[in-house]
């Protein structure tokens, strides 16, 4: 068996490396103070999920849900799993704000797209150690 070694400008590989590193902090930093609002109860995180009508403990979940993926975000070995979930919980929210709640989705198709996706998918290989069957 031959191995394939892929040619890949040295500087390119640390770029995309300090990319997906920066995107992690800065969702880790935007979701722990999201989900920290949804566990304390502040007003407004109140009030919305109180418009979505599925009751509060849904707040709560979702609150703890994006805790938990700061914490995997800031672990690199669970980075990516994490990352993925959030696109699960940004898809949901997105869905929401337009079919629900009648407002943008802009933040959260950004925070989906844009930043949640980029990691989970930069960092697949590592989603791959949580799925059966490797």
């Amino acid at each position: 068996m031959t191995a394939v070694v892929r040619a890949r400008p040295a500087g390119a590989g640390r770029a995309a490396t300090l990319v997906v590193r920066v995107l992690r902090v800065v969702l880790a930093a935007v979701f722990a103070g999201a989900g920290l609002a949804k566990l304390f109860g502040d007003a407004a995180m109140v009030e919305m999920f109180a418009d979505i009508g599925a009751g509060q403990w849904l707040r709560y979940l979702v609150g703890a849900l994006e805790v938990a993926a700061v914490i995997g975000l800031l672990t690199p070995r669970p980075a990516g799993a994490a990352a993925f979930g959030l696109v699960g919980l940004m898809t949901g929210a997105t869905l929401i704000n337009v079919f629900v709640l009648e407002v943008s989705p802009a933040l959260t198709i950004t925070l989906l797209a844009a930043a949640a996706a980029a990691v989970a998918w930069a960092r697949r290989g590592d989603v791959r150690q949580f799925l059966p069957g490797r």
